[in-house]
Parts: structure tokens; C-alpha cells; sequence
């Protein structure tokens, strides 16, 4: 760099277009355009305003043709008392409505002379400034050094990445008998030491591959409204990308949630299982939760990943019936939520009678259920088992394998009774 007359200054106010493309691993790709109008004589260009957490080696810049560029730095200057002082000596500057020449100062005092020219002493903090000058970067800068033979009236393109801005998915599904309502939100962090106004957003669905992944803080949060455009959904070289169909306001340490999707009157049905003991291992007695599902009907779009808050109306009043964290779903493909462990069902496994020799496993359980609500349920025993020609299970309970290894019985129980039957096991050591 030359000198500030040979800089050229660009801030955000000049500011042509800005999107923004946030993704749920931390990071954020800025793009920005702003009107470059270059002197030939010109040797550096200061952009300012850029997010203080900027991954400096993402930058791609896109300067006009005859702009050579040859270097480029990241500046933050944080404006200091100190720093205002250093820069004025040998300047005037003010004490009340007297004008003094900056000598010298230890930042606590400050050496003055007057019109007179007699020398004097103030507190710097008593000192009155005209401006704050152009070399004191207050805002996070990129600084270029350049070189171009001629007037430049064109326009500069930049990318830059960006971390501690992150976003995720959350939904809320109201239930009503065997149908609900889910609606989804795009709920987004900023701490990225940037605010972004009137920006076009873009969220990415899905997981690129990244070196290093970190959480962000979360300071406090602003609804926007959900009597918005609808939210566009698209797929790009195997991801989902989401355009929000207005402009929006990221202020820095905040966090933001926009309604990007409804769906009404789903239906539903609730699921009971219990995951038992593998029976080849399994001794003695043991009691087990039955845990209670809602599974949702196929849905035409996809859902990213997130949390969903199941709610239910009793008494004119909402109750939490549970959380479930959900991976990217694909569309069309069925959703099944857990929503807790029932209070009324319960499993116990016991063992009839161990006959293991030296090359099987041979063992019989007894399974009892028992359902003390007033509702008849069906409850899905899992049980690991080992599908192979040398694995044999004997019960006149009907079963079926199901993902993978799990042995599938499924039971009915009528309200306030319980059920048992017995299982022979056996399989091969």
C-alpha cells in the first residue's frame, strides 16, 4: 500500500446486491457486489464491512478486467483512545473551544501548545477530535494492493465464508385424535460479527464434508411472522436448498426463526415396542419400558434434520407429549417420532430354562405383558436374534424378522388384562 491518497474506500452503503447462503455446520458463503470506481493512479482498495469471523483463504474476489491485483490483507483496527491520539499528533485538535497542536501524550496525559505557542498539559480525554481518520479500520476491512493503468467504472464481485452462523430445522406437531398439524421452522444463530441487512437467504440441507465443525452461542431470538411468501425448496448436486422469498435482517448475536413449511391434517398412528434381551445371553429376570411412537403418513417434501415438539390438546390446555430429533428425510418416506416410555404397558422376560451344550445355545423364555390403560393396545416385541440356518426359534406366537436381526412379535393386549407365551431359542455357538 501506497498512500491513503492512492486508496480507494468501499463501504457497505454502495452496496449493489448480498445473498447469503447459511448451512447447518457452522458456516455461512457471502456474496456481495459493490461499484468499483478505481483512479489509475490508485494503488490499494479498503472493502470494509466485512464479518469478523471471515475464513480469510475462502475469498474469491472478482475484480474488472485491467485491475491486476497482487496482494490482500485482513484488517480490525478496534478504535482505541490510544489510537485516536497516536494519529493526531503533530494535528490540531480542540479542548473545549480552544485549538491546541497534539505534541505528545502517555494516553492518560496529553502535551499541548497553544496559538501562542506556550506548552501546556490536559487530560486526553478532554481532547476533541474532528474525525475519526480512514486509516483507523474501526469496521473488519479487506485491504487489496493493485495495480491498473486506467479509470475503472465497473463492478467487484466477492465470496467469502463465514463461520459462527449456522441454522437448523425445528417443527411442532399438534395432535388431535389421529390426525396433525406440523409446521416447520428454519431457525437461524448469527454470531458471525456481521449484521446483514435486507439480504437475500438461502439455507442448505445437508452435510458437506468439513475439517472442522464448531457450535455456536446462542444470545436471544425474534420470530418473523409466518404470514410470509412460501418458502422455495430446490435440489442441487444432491443437496436441498431453501430460498426465503423475501429480503431479510440478521443482526449480529441474534437468533432468528422464519415458518418455512405447513402441513395440515396428517395422518397418524401411534406404535408401542419394547427392545428385549438377546435371549442367547440373556439370565435370570428383568422388567422392560414399552416406549410409544407416533408415525407420520408419507410427506411429498422433504424434511432436514431437526427437532419436532409433539403437542396435544387435554382440559383446553397443551400439553408436551415429547421431543424427537429426526435425520434429513427424504420425501415420501414415512416419519416415525418418539414421543416417550408409556406409563400403562409393561414387558417382563423371564427364563423358563437354559439347556446350552458345548456347540448351541438352547434357552426358553416366558414374555409377559401387561396393560393396565383403559384401551386395548398392540405392542411390537423386538428381539435380537440371529437369522441363519443354524439359529431356530420355536413359539406358537407368529413372528417376523424386521430390520435385519430383530425377531418381531406383535401382540395385541386388551385393556387391563396381560398376556404371556414362551419362546424356544436356539443357534449355534
Amino acid at each position: 500500500m501506497k498512500t491513503l491518497a492512492l486508496s480507494l474506500f468501499i463501504g457497505a452503503s454502495s452496496l449493489f446486491g448480498s445473498s447469503l447462503v447459511v448451512y447447518n455446520s457452522n458456516i455461512g458463503l457471502v456474496h456481495e457486489e459493490r461499484p468499483l470506481r478505481l483512479d489509475k493512479n490508485a494503488h490499494s482498495i479498503i472493502y470494509k464491512d466485512v464479518a469478523s469471523s471471515i475464513i480469510t483463504e475462502s475469498i474469491n474476489l472478482k475484480l474488472p478486467k485491467g485491475v491486476q491485483l497482487y496482494s490482500q490483507q485482513y484488517r480490525y483496527d478496534k478504535l482505541t483512545l490510544a489510537k485516536l491520539l497516536e494519529y493526531n499528533i503533530g494535528k490540531k485538535v480542540k479542548v473545549g473551544k480552544d485549538s491546541f497542536t497534539l505534541l505528545a501524550t502517555n494516553n492518560k496525559e496529553a502535551i499541548l501548545k497553544n496559538k501562542k505557542g506556550n506548552i501546556v498539559t490536559r487530560e486526553s480525554k478532554a481532547i476533541i477530535f474532528d474525525k475519526i481518520p480512514n486509516r483507523l479500520l474501526s469496521k473488519p476491512s479487506l485491504l487489496w494492493n493493485v495495480k491498473t493503468d486506467k479509470n475503472i467504472n465497473a463492478k467487484l464481485e466477492l465470496d467469502y465464508l463465514i463461520k459462527n452462523i449456522t441454522w437448523s430445522a425445528n417443527y411442532v406437531l399438534d395432535i388431535v385424535k389421529n390426525r396433525a398439524n406440523l409446521r416447520g421452522f428454519i431457525t437461524l444463530t448469527n454470531n458471525s460479527g456481521k449484521s446483514f441487512i435486507d439480504t437475500t437467504l438461502y439455507t442448505l440441507a445437508g452435510t458437506i464434508n468439513r475439517v472442522r465443525n464448531q457450535q455456536p452461542r446462542i444470545m436471544y431470538s425474534k420470530m418473523i411472522a409466518q404470514n410470509r411468501p412460501i418458502v422455495q425448496e430446490s435440489t442441487h448436486e444432491g443437496y436441498h436448498i431453501y430460498k426465503i422469498p423475501f429480503k431479510v435482517t440478521l443482526a449480529n448475536r441474534e437468533k432468528t426463526q422464519i415458518n418455512f413449511q405447513n402441513f395440515q391434517n396428517i395422518k397418524v398412528q401411534r406404535e408401542y415396542e419394547a427392545q428385549m434381551s438377546n435371549p442367547l445371553f440373556f439370565h435370570g429376570e428383568s422388567k422392560m419400558n414399552v416406549n410409544q411412537y407416533i408415525t407420520l403418513q408419507k410427506l411429498d417434501i422433504p424434511l432436514p434434520s431437526g427437532i419436532v415438539r409433539i403437542y396435544s390438546k387435554l382440559h383446553n390446555t397443551s400439553i408436551l407429549l415429547g421431543e424427537s430429533s429426526i435425520k434429513h428425510t427424504p420425501k415420501n418416506e414415512a416419519l416415525k417420532l418418539k414421543i416417550g416410555v408409556n406409563f400403562d404397558i409393561k414387558v417382563k422376560q423371564s427364563i423358563l430354562k437354559r439347556s446350552d451344550s458345548k456347540n448351541y445355545y438352547s434357552v426358553d423364555i416366558r414374555y409377559t405383558l401387561s396393560n393396565h390403560s383403559n384401551e386395548e393396545k398392540r405392542v411390537a416385541l423386538l428381539v435380537p436374534f440371529n437369522k441363519n440356518r443354524d439359529a431356530r426359534i420355536k413359539s406358537a406366537q407368529k413372528y417376523v424378522y424386521t430390520k435385519g436381526n430383530l425377531a418381531t412379535f406383535s401382540i395385541k393386549i386388551k385393556a387391563n388384562t396381560s398376556k404371556s407365551f414362551n419362546v424356544h431359542f436356539e443357534s449355534r455357538k
